[in-house]
């Protein structure tokens, strides 16, 4: 079974209210059909600093994120993962302001996981940082699992 790293993005779409912006309401029902038709398959894992993230915000919508992933296993942000998210913070390819995201980046790569899941376009899901990330990722001794969004794995369970 294949494993997938889910990002914060993943249940903040899920459980946030209806937007108004229809480019955010087509995520939030993506990430409600590929979560509710089973996460294509793939045996899911996050990591503390999801469960960090996920916590922030109106307590309500917080209790409903952290109820929605309950049952995702969680990965050690282990001494690698720390050292490898503190290369990808000091080489700049993720700036410091979003030290979280190099965190997910760390642990999915160490802990070899083979997908991660996001709809963070900014710091994760860039085609424009993803060549540094891989051979960053590859110069520490690891492999960069394939960042993709909920919307390209559901595209790719309908052909």
């Amino acid at each position: 079974m294949a494993t997938s790293y889910i990002e914060t993005t993943i249940p903040s779409y899920y459980v946030a209210r209806p937007s108004l912006n229809m480019v955010q309401a087509t995520r939030q029902a993506t990430t409600r059909e590929w979560w509710d038709g089973g996460c294509s398959g793939f045996e899911l894992f996050m990591s503390q600093e999801v469960l960090d993230e996920v916590g922030r915000g109106e307590p309500s919508m917080a209790a409903d994120r952290f109820d929605l992933i309950r049952d995702v296993a969680i990965l050690e942000v282990t001494k690698e993962a720390g050292e490898l998210s503190r290369k990808l913070l000091a080489s700049q390819i993720i700036p410091g302001k979003a030290a979280s995201d190099a965190v997910h980046i760390a642990v999915a790569s160490v802990q070899a996981m083979d997908y991660l899941v996001t709809w963070n376009f900014r710091h994760i899901a860039n085609p424009y940082i993803r060549t540094r990330l891989q051979n960053a990722v590859a110069d520490f001794g690891a492999q960069l699992p394939v960042i993709c969004t909920p919307e390209e794995l559901l595209r790719d369970e309908h052909n």
